[in-house]
C-alpha cells in the first residue's frame, strides 16, 4: 500500500498520493491520488484541485473587472435565475440592455470577492445556487423594476427570483428589492408630476378667463 506523499509514475503521467485533508475536508487518515498535466493538479477522477498560476491570475483579473463594474454601478440586483426558459431569458436580457442595465451570470465565489472589494458587505448568505447580477450606472431602480416586472408576469411555478441588491452604499434584502421594483420609472414619475400640476393650472386659467369674460360683459352693458 502506498504511504502518504508516495510518488509513482503511470503511463507517462506524474502521480502523487497525499493526505486528502490537504485539498479536501476529508480525514487526515484518508489519502487522495493526484496527478499533474501542464502544471495543473487533478485528482484521479479528473477534478482540478490545485489551480496553476495562470488559472489564479485569470480569476484575479476577473474579480478585479467585476469590482470595477460594481464600483461604477449606481444600483445592482442579485438574481437566482434558475427556472427561466431560453426564450424568456433572451427577452429579459433585451429589455434590460435597452434600459442600460448590464446583466450576466457569474460565479458566487467571484461575486463574493468583488462585492467585498467594492465595499458591499452582507451578501454572503445569498451567494449560493444559480446567480446572475444586474447592474445600472444611471437609473437606480431600473434593475429591480424590470426584473420585478418579469417575476410578476412569470408562471406561478417559476423559481426565478431577486435575492438582494444595493443602491449606492445602501444594501437591500429580498423584501427591499421587491419594494424597489414597484417604484415607477423616472419618465412615469415626471409624467405623473406634470399631470398633477396641470389640473390646478387649468382651473386657474379657467377662473381667469371667466373673470375676464365677466368684466367684458359688464363693459359692454
Amino acid at each position: 500500500m502506498l504511504s502518504p506523499f508516495s510518488v509513482f509514475d503511470r503511463k507517462g503521467f506524474f502521480f502523487l498520493q497525499i493526505p486528502a485533508a490537504i485539498v479536501t475536508n476529508r480525514s487526515m487518515f484518508d489519502t487522495i491520488t493526484v496527478f499533474s498535466v501542464k502544471g495543473i493538479m487533478y485528482n484521479y477522477g479528473g477534478e482540478n484541485i490545485m489551480p496553476s498560476a495562470k488559472v489564479l491570475e485569470s480569476k484575479k483579473a476577473r474579480v478585479e473587472a467585476l469590482t470595477d463594474l460594481i464600483k461604477g454601478a449606481a444600483a445592482g440586483v442579485i438574481v437566482d435565475y434558475k427556472g427561466i426558459s431560453v426564450a424568456d431569458d433572451t427577452k429579459l436580457r433585451k429589455e434590460l440592455r435597452e434600459a442600460g442595465v448590464q446583466y450576466f451570470v457569474e460565479k458566487n465565489s467571484m461575486l463574493r470577492f468583488a462585492l467585498k472589494n467594492a465595499g458591499h458587505e452582507g451578501f454572503d448568505d445569498v451567494l449560493e445556487g444559480t446567480t446572475a447580477i444586474a447592474l445600472s450606472t444611471e437609473d437606480q431602480t431600473a434593475p429591480a423594476r424590470i426584473l420585478g416586472k418579469y417575476i410578476e408576469g412569470a408562471d406561478e411555478k417559476s423559481t426565478f427570483s431577486m435575492k438582494a441588491g444595493f443602491i449606492g452604499t445602501e444594501i437591500y434584502d429580498k423584501a427591499g428589492v421587491t419594494a424597489l421594483s414597484k417604484i415607477p420609472s423616472k419618465e412615469v414619475l415626471l409624467a405623473q408630476l406634470l399631470g398633477s400640476l396641470q389640473s390646478p393650472l387649468q382651473k386657474f386659467a379657467a377662473t381667469v378667463q371667466a373673470v375676464a369674460d365677466k368684466k367684458k360683459e359688464e363693459e359692454v352693458a
